[in-house]
This record gives C-alpha cells, sequence and structure tokens, in this order.
C-alpha cells in the first residue's frame, strides 16, 4: 500500500515536470526548425550588436554588484562601525524596487524637466547650452541602475559566507598587522570567492532577464530583440531562435552558480565553535565604511522610493480612479491565484521526492528548477508557440465538427498567463519548502504511517503546521514576484488586461514618469515584504553567531 502512494506521488511529480518543461522543450526544438529569411536578416544586421550589448551589461553589472556587494559585506560582518546593524538588513532593501522601476525614477529626477537640471540651472542661472549634463539613456546608465538593484544578490551571499567561516585566517591576518582593507583584499575575497560568484551569475541572470530597462534606454539585447521580431516581424520561429540562444547563455552562468554553490560547501565545519570578534574601525576608516554603505542604500533605495511617494502624492488625485482599482484588482488576483497554486504544486513535489528518495525525484525537481533561470520573455515564447498551435487546432475542429468559431481559448486567456508565471516561479517554492521539510525527522513520517495515517493525511496534518514558517515565505515572494514580473506578461496578457508592473510601464514609455509613480509605488511596497522575510530569516540563522561577537 505504501510503495503504491510513493508511486502516485512519483508519478504526479513527473507530470507536473514536464508540463512546465514545456517553455524549455519548445525552445530548444526550435533550435532545429530550418532558418527563416528573418533570422538571416538578423544575423546580417542586429545580432552582433545584440551579443555585444549583453556582453558588455554582464561584464559592467557582475563589476558594480561585486564593488558594491562584497565590500558592504565584509566590513558589515567583519568590523564593528556606526550604523552597522542597521545597514546589515537596509543594503537588501534593493531588492524590493524591480530594474525598470529605478530606471523611470532616476530619468525623471535626472531628465532636463528633473529637478537636478532645474535646480542646477536655477541656482546658477543657466539657459539652454550653458552647460553640458551627461546622458543616463545609454547602456553605461543602464549599467549602473542594474548595478544598483541587484548587488543585494551578492551582498547576501558574501555576507552568507563570510559569517560561517572560521575566524582563524581573519585573526591571523590581524595578528600580523593588516588593516582593514587589506584584510578584505588579501582574505575577505579569498574566502568568499565561491559566494561572491555566484551571487554575481545570480545578477547576471537578473540582469540578461531585464527588459524594461534596456528597452526604456534604447539599449538593443537578446530581450529587445525578441519583442522587435515576434511584435515587429511577426516570426515565431526568429524569435523562438533568440530565445534559445539567451536562454544557452543564461543556463552557462546557471551552471556557473550551481558550481559556486557546490564548492562553497567546502568551509571549515570548526566555525560556529566561536564567533569573530569584531574589531573597531578608526575615525577615518569608519567614516570611509559608512559613506560606502549609506550612499549605497541612498542611491539604491532612499531616493528613488522618496521621489515615487512624491510624485505618487502630488498625481494621486488624478491617477487613483476606477482603473487604477481594476488594475490593481487583476494584479493582485494574478499574484494571489499563482501563489497558491505554485504553493500546492511545490508541496506535491517535494513531499514525493521525500517519500521516494530517488535519484529520478531530484532529477524531477531539477527539470522544474529551470525555469527560474529563464528570462521572461523567454518563458512567454516557449509557451505561446505551443498553446497558440493548440488552440488553432481547437478552432479548426470545432469549426468543421460544429461549425462554431471558439477563437483563442487558452494563448488569449489569463490561464496561459499565470501557466506561465508557475513555470518560472514554482522553483522558488521548490526551494524554500524542500530546505524546511528537510529538517523533519523520517521517524516522524514513519510513527505516523504506523498509525494508520496516509501520505496525504501526513502531509497536511504534521508537515504543513511544522513549516507554516516557510510556507508562508514561498507565498509572499512568489506573491511580489509575480507583481514585479514585466516581459512574459506584456506578451501573453489577454486584449485590455492591465497589471501595475505593465500600467508602470506603458506609463513611462509615453514619458508620463510622474504618473507611472502610483503603480510603481505599489510594487515597491509589496516588494518590501520578502525582504523583511529575507532578513529576519538571516538574523535567526546566525544568531549564535551575532552573539559571540
Amino acid at each position: 500500500m505504501a510503495i503504491r502512494q510513493t508511486q502516485k506521488w512519483s508519478l504526479v511529480s513527473i507530470f507536473i515536470a514536464m508540463l512546465f518543461a514545456i517553455p524549455v522543450i519548445t525552445i530548444f526544438v526550435h533550435l532545429f526548425y530550418p532558418q527563416t529569411d528573418i533570422w538571416q536578416h538578423l544575423t546580417n544586421t542586429v545580432l552582433g550588436t545584440y551579443v555585444s550589448n549583453s556582453i558588455i551589461l554582464v561584464i559592467g553589472v557582475s563589476i558594480g554588484t561585486f564593488l558594491l556587494g562584497v565590500p558592504s559585506a565584509w566590513f558589515c560582518t567583519m568590523y564593528n562601525f556606526p550604523g552597522r546593524k542597521i545597514f546589515a538588513w537596509a543594503l537588501l532593501l534593493p531588492l524590493a524596487i524591480p530594474a525598470y522601476i529605478i530606471a523611470y525614477t532616476y530619468s525623471g529626477l535626472m531628465d532636463y524637466s528633473g529637478p537636478v537640471q532645474s535646480n542646477l540651472r536655477q541656482w546658477f542661472e543657466w539657459n539652454v547650452g550653458d552647460y553640458w549634463f551627461p546622458s543616463i539613456h545609454n547602456i553605461y546608465g543602464a549599467i549602473i541602475f542594474l548595478s544598483l538593484v541587484l548587488y543585494p544578490y551578492v551582498y547576501l551571499l558574501s555576507r552568507a559566507a563570510f559569517l560561517e567561516q572560521s575566524p582563524s585566517l581573519i585573526e591571523a591576518s590581524r595578528s600580523l598587522g593588516a588593516n582593514a582593507f587589506k584584510n578584505f583584499f588579501r582574505v575577505g575575497i579569498t574566502m568568499g570567492r565561491p559566494a561572491i560568484i555566484g551571487g554575481i551569475a545570480l545578477a547576471v541572470m537578473e540582469t540578461l532577464a531585464d527588459y524594461g530597462t534596456v528597452q526604456y534606454f534604447g539599449v538593443s539585447t537578446f530581450t529587445t530583440g525578441i519583442f522587435r521580431t515576434w511584435f515587429g516581424f511577426g516570426d515565431s520561429n526568429a524569435a523562438a531562435h533568440l530565445a534559445a540562444m539567451l536562454m544557452v547563455t543564461v543556463f552557462v552562468f546557471f551552471i556557473l552558480e550551481r558550481w559556486s554553490r557546490k564548492k562553497a560547501r567546502y568551509t571549515d565545519k570548526a566555525r560556529g565553535r566561536r564567533g569573530l570578534l569584531r574589531e573597531k574601525l578608526g575615525k577615518k576608516t569608519s567614516f570611509l565604511v559608512f559613506c560606502l554603505c549609506f550612499f549605497t542604500v541612498f542611491f539604491g533605495f532612499i531616493l528613488p522610493a522618496g521621489q515615487l511617494l512624491y510624485w505618487s502624492f502630488l498625481t494621486a488625485g488624478s491617477m487613483v480612479d476606477k482603473d487604477f482599482f481594476v488594475i490593481t484588482a487583476n494584479t493582485l488576483l494574478l499574484a494571489g491565484i499563482t501563489s497558491v497554486i505554485t504553493l500546492l504544486l511545490a508541496l506535491i513535489m517535494v513531499y514525493g521526492k521525500r517519500l521516494s528518495q530517488s535519484f529520478l525525484s531530484e532529477i524531477v525537481l531539477r527539470i522544474v528548477s529551470i525555469g527560474y533561470v529563464l528570462p521572461g520573455t523567454v518563458i512567454a515564447i516557449g509557451i505561446l508557440i505551443p498553446f497558440a498551435w493548440l488552440d488553432n487546432h481547437l478552432n479548426q475542429i470545432m469549426v468543421t465538427s460544429f461549425d462554431s468559431n471558439v477563437g483563442l481559448l487558452l494563448s488569449g486567456s489569463i490561464f496561459i498567463l499565470i501557466f506561465s508565471y508557475c513555470a518560472r516561479f514554482l522553483a522558488v517554492s521548490i526551494y524554500t519548502i524542500d530546505a524546511s521539510i528537510e529538517k523533519i525527522s523520517m521517524n516522524i513520517d514513519n510513527a505516523a504511517r504506523s498509525l494508520g495515517r496516509s501520505s496525504a493525511s501526513v502531509l497536511m496534518k504534521i508537515h504543513a503546521p511544522l513549516m507554516r514558517s516557510s510556507l508562508l515565505t514561498a507565498l509572499l515572494v512568489v506573491f511580489v514576484e509575480v507583481m514585479k514580473e514585466l516581459p512574459a506578461t506584456l506578451i501573453l496578457r489577454p486584449f485590455n488586461f492591465n497589471t501595475l508592473a505593465v500600467r508602470a510601464y506603458e506609463l513611462a514609455s509615453d514619458e508620463r514618469l510622474a504618473d507611472s509613480s502610483t503603480a510603481a509605488i505599489m510594487i515597491v511596497v509589496a516588494g518590501i515584504i520578502p525582504v523583511i522575510i529575507l532578513s529576519q530569516n538571516i538574523s535567526k540563522r546566525f544568531d549564535q553567531n551575532e552573539q559571540k561577537t
């Protein structure tokens, strides 16, 4: 009986994995399709630009996130300076702001009619042509703003690595007379290398997935190319070829990130025996470190969030109307449905893996996890092609058999949008729940089943209550991720159906930056929730180390 139940859970898990592997399979199959004239045109004209700009973005964001994330993580972990406890969690706040929103905000701040240039002209009595002001609407501006919102990935993993390391190396370095900066360059970077590489890889994957920022700044990359090929040329095959190239590129960084995490396991397991005694920095060094952390948080969160709040107060009277509440309801509905579905599917798959304890179950989870590392554009193209084909055939059958034109049943509905969100964010719930359920002893399962409890009963009556906080975390993180998702929503949304992300994008594209603030601030406020949860989890995880230091 128990064996049959295990087989059922495994079969359901395999079915879920295959269902949500449709986007990857679709894109991979299109690699073997014959090339079209449009593809030849792209290779002869703009493909080189897509590749070169993407490489420049990757290199620039890698350097930017390293410079912002690693030093701040090192000093917040290893040294005492004014404001350290606040900066330890405040440096995560930029995660709450999507890259495209911070790009819109700084554009409004620094444009000709924005407050920065307006005040400069007023203070110095300048006229048009009397001064030069740098433009941010280029690839360098995109690098700066992507780095400002993506450095927390590097900060988070680096700080975790520094906290987990043995204090022996840093104490030996101090005893040899090395100062704070020498310790950072000679010890810190070496100690945290796997985590640093992993954080940069995550930031790079997010960079390659970005659409709103690069499109607004006029930077041609793979994601903008996919949109232009799909909507401009109407060539799904060429768009799929571009998506396949992007997918392969992302897989390289995904493998790099997995490799770095594997390497990170080989740490000193004695690091928990005693905590590191933080050294107090001198006045000059403390001031420099304080400025580094403060300006990182200020430009990454405080300034853009404050500007959005200011704009939203100015425009709320005209922008907060019936349509705004409809759009907000649409967004909350999509996010709520998706977060619940992904939570249930993740519970089924993780529990199926726990029951079977097989290599196949591990592979199944890895297959589903692929979706999270793929950009929304790739997921959207990989879903729309097969579902459009299915819709056309269903419609043909209905016309032939019943003389009834049913139109786009799936690809023109909210269903395909929710499906794409699940395909992309199911891995978030899986990782969270899998980490939680591993802490529950198998003896509890064996005892419950020996008393006649079914597998489903054990999951719902025992495991679910024990994992309550992790389930809530998974629910909220997916909820906010759906609220922020832009490229997949732009491609797959039904006609006359908007979300807050799409609304902010449309208004910003029309140069109505202040008007876009009401939708943007709603997304930012929602994004703060998982950041707070993440900060709390980190504090609990390293509480023992923190107390000892």
